[in-house]
């Protein structure tokens, strides 16, 4: 297990999402993408927030049903983030999403700037696979 790291498992691919944009605008961005949440990034990509479907479901239900103001990103997004780094350990990581922890992290350099986002599918996946593996070899 020590050959799989973060980087190998992380998904780059991600909601760009700014704190000044309507929450409306964020939430069709993880929707297009199935995403369960998404990193909020300053112009530079550095992590200023996070926000997710609760907090987008929230926004919307406000416009839709109560025809109040569109919030933007910033009124609504979570600021103090949990992150991992390409150096810590997946099977920490995996014991650390067992309890009550956020599903999805994200992945951050030393300068805080964002490389991409990690989750439990992520990590599950490659269980999976190392399943498959055994299951082979056992075989």
């Amino acid at each position: 297990m020590e050959s799989v790291s973060l980087k190998d498992l992380m998904c780059t691919r991600f909601a760009t999402i700014h704190p000044d944009m309507p929450v409306v605008e964020a939430s069709s961005r993880l929707i297009k993408l199935e995403m369960l949440g998404s990193p909020v990034i300053d112009d530079a990509g550095t992590l200023v927030g996070w926000i997710s479907e609760r907090e987008c479901l929230q926004a919307a239900l406000q416009v839709v049903y109560h025809n109040q103001r569109v919030a933007t990103v910033k009124d609504l997004m979570q600021s103090d983030v949990l992150t991992v780094s390409l150096e810590d350990d997946v099977l920490s990581l995996a014991q650390q999403m067992l309890a009550a922890k956020p599903k999805i992290y994200p992945v951050v350099d030393a300068a805080n700037k964002v490389l991409g986002v990690i989750s439990r599918r992520h990590i599950l996946n490659m269980l999976d696979q190392k399943l498959a593996e055994l299951s082979r070899k056992a075989g």
